[in-house]
């Protein structure tokens, strides 16, 4: 029988103001870009179509910014764990992110406070690729006491 997978939520206490997030790294492929457009519905032909998308002026299909919220969200909790909540989330996008990229996650914790009852941590991000930050901003989760 196949050992069951546990997963652990950081507590308010093990976390501190200047904390650095893990890095996570996530290869982009065609399939990738493809694939969360239309798990996202967002049909427009520079996310699936490699012609339309030169038309347009970019060199290939990119990621849509569903996908790259998304993504962020998961960077933010896999670092939380299960029972972290996302609260609030600021993307600010630069670069695409194209097929054959590697994207790459970074963040810190910014601040650490309570508010009412709940238990909550600012973090700033960065999703970038060999080219550049592809997004960045800030979140706010809440964390169990």
């Amino acid at each position: 029988m196949a050992k069951k997978k546990t997963y652990k939520s950081l507590k308010w206490d093990q976390i501190k103001k200047g904390t650095k997030l893990p890095e996570q790294s996530r290869d982009i492929t065609r399939r990738t870009v493809i694939s969360t457009a239309i798990a996202s519905r967002d049909f427009q032909d520079v996310h699936h179509d490699h012609e339309a998308a030169k038309n347009s002026g970019t060199p290939d299909i990119f990621l849509n910014i569903l996908t790259t919220g998304g993504l962020i969200g998961k960077y933010l909790t896999d670092w939380t764990g299960p029972k972290g909540e996302l609260k609030n989330i600021v993307i600010n996008l630069a670069l695409p992110c194209y097929p054959g990229d590697t994207l790459t996650s970074n963040g810190k914790v910014l601040n650490k406070y309570t508010e009412g009852d709940e238990y909550l941590v600012d973090v700033e991000y960065t999703l970038a690729t060999g080219n550049g930050t592809h997004g960045s901003g800030t979140a706010t989760l809440a964390i169990p006491k």
